[in-house]
C-alpha cells in the first residue's frame, strides 16, 4: 500500500471512528432521557394512593333509647354542659292505631252524564264525607243505624275529613263504607274527587276506570315526633356507659321542674346505605387505581424495551469502534514503515 493511499484509508477510519463515538454519544443521551421518563413513572407509582376498603366500624354508632309508656323514644343528639347536664335532642315512636292509611288503589265505575257524575266501587255510590246521604234508609251502612247514630257517625266522619286533609292535603274527599263478615264492623274507604275526575284517568265503555284510583282508609301507622333541646342528666356505669337518663322539664321561666327517670337501652346501629355507597366508591377507586397501575406498567415496559434496544445498539457500535481501533492501528504501522523506508538515507 502506497504512502498516500495509506493516509486516505487512515482519514477513513479516523471519519468513521468519529462518527461511531457521535453515535454512542447520541444512544446515551437517549437513554438518559428514558432514564428520566421512567423514574417520572415510578415517582407517580410511589405518589398513588392504595384504596382503602370500608369499615363497618367507621359506620357503626352506638344509640341510646328509653321507653315512656307506649312511646319508644331514641337519642339523637347530646351536648355536654359545663354544670354536668346535657342538652339533648331525641324522636318519639308510637303506632297510632286510627290513623289515615293508604289502602292501595281500585277500580271506580263512572255513571251519568258528562258534568253530573257519580261514582261507584262495586254496587255502593261514593258519597261526600261528612254529609248525611240522600237517602240514608238505601245507604248499606247509614240504614244499619238509628237516627242518634247517624249524627254521631256524621261527626266521626269529620275527625276522618281533618285527618285526611291534615295528611293528605285539603280536597273534596267521598267516602263508601265496607263490612268485614269476619270482625262484623264496618271499615270506611276514602277517595279524593280530584283524583276521580284527573283528565288522564281514562274510562272504559262500561264506566269503569282503566287505571287503578288511589284509595285511603282508617288504620295503624308509625307516627314519629322530635323533641329538640331538653335538658337531661346521665348516671353511668364503671365503663363509662351511661344507664339511665333524668330529663328536666322547663318553666316558662327557663326553671327546670319535674324531672323524670328512664333506664337506658345501648344498642348499635350500623348505616348500611351510607356503608353500601362507601364501598361502591371504595370499588370505583380501586377499578381507577388499578387502571392507573397497569398503564404505567405498560409505559415502563416500552421505555425498557427501547432502553434494551438502544443498549444492544451501543454494544455494537463498541464492537466496531474497536474493530476501527484495531484497523487504525495496522494502517498506522504501515504509514511508519513507508515513512521510514521513504525518508531513510542510511541503513
Amino acid at each position: 500500500m502506497g504512502m498516500a493511499a495509506s493516509q486516505a484509508r487512515f482519514l477513513g477510519l479516523t471519519a468513521r471512528k468519529t462518527n461511531t463515538e457521535y453515535e454512542g454519544q447520541q444512544i446515551n443521551q437517549q437513554r438518559t432521557t428514558l432514564s428520566n421518563q421512567s423514574s417520572n413513572y415510578y415517582n407517580q407509582l410511589l405518589g398513588m394512593t392504595v384504596p382503602t376498603p370500608p369499615s363497618t366500624q367507621d359506620f357503626t354508632k352506638t344509640v341510646y333509647t328509653f321507653t315512656d309508656g307506649a312511646l319508644d323514644n331514641t337519642i339523637t343528639s347530646m351536648i355536654a354542659q359545663s354544670d354536668g347536664t346535657y342538652i339533648i335532642s331525641y324522636t318519639r315512636k308510637w303506632t297510632d292505631d286510627f290513623a289515615a292509611v293508604s289502602a292501595g288503589s281500585t277500580v271506580v265505575t263512572r255513571v251519568g252524564e258528562e258534568d253530573n257524575y257519580s261514582y261507584m266501587v262495586g254496587s255502593v255510590y261514593l258519597r261526600n264525607l261528612g254529609e248525611m246521604p240522600a237517602d240514608p234508609d238505601s245507604d248499606p251502612y247509614f240504614s244499619t243505624l238509628n237516627d242518634e247514630q247517624r249524627q254521631k257517625a256524621l261527626v266521626e266522619e269529620q275527625e276522618y275529613l281533618t285527618k285526611l286533609n291534615e295528611k293528605y292535603g285539603e280536597a273534596n274527599w267521598q267516602v263508601r263504607y265496607s263490612y268485614n263478615t269476619t270482625t262484623q264492623t264496618w271499615s270506611p274507604y276514602f277517595y279524593k274527587k280530584e283524583d276521580l275526575e284527573k283528565e288522564d284517568v281514562l274510562y272504559g265503555e262500561n264506566g269503569a276506570s282503566l287505571s287503578y284510583i288511589p284509595c285511603y282508609t282508617i288504620g295503624a301507622a308509625q307516627e314519629t315526633e322530635e323533641v329538640k333541646g331538653s335538658i337531661a342528666r346521665f348516671e353511668q356505669d364503671s365503663t363509662g356507659r351511661f344507664m339511665s337518663i333524668t330529663i328536666y322539664q322547663q318553666s316558662d321561666d327557663g326553671t327546670l321542674t319535674q324531672p323524670v327517670t328512664y333506664s337506658l337501652t345501648t344498642n348499635t346501629t350500623t348505616d348500611q346505605d351510607a356503608y353500601d355507597d362507601a364501598m361502591n366508591q371504595y370499588e370505583f377507586d380501586k377499578n381507577q387505581y388499578d387502571h392507573s397501575i397497569q398503564e404505567i406498567n405498560a409505559k415502563i415496559e416500552m421505555i425498557q424495551a427501547q432502553d434494551k434496544n438502544l443498549e444492544l445498539r451501543l454494544k455494537q457500535l463498541d464492537t466496531e469502534q474497536n474493530a476501527i481501533q484495531t484497523e487504525m492501528d495496522a494502517v498506522q504501522k504501515v504509514i511508519e514503515k513507508n515513512t521510514e523506508s521513504t525518508f531513510k538515507t542510511f541503513g
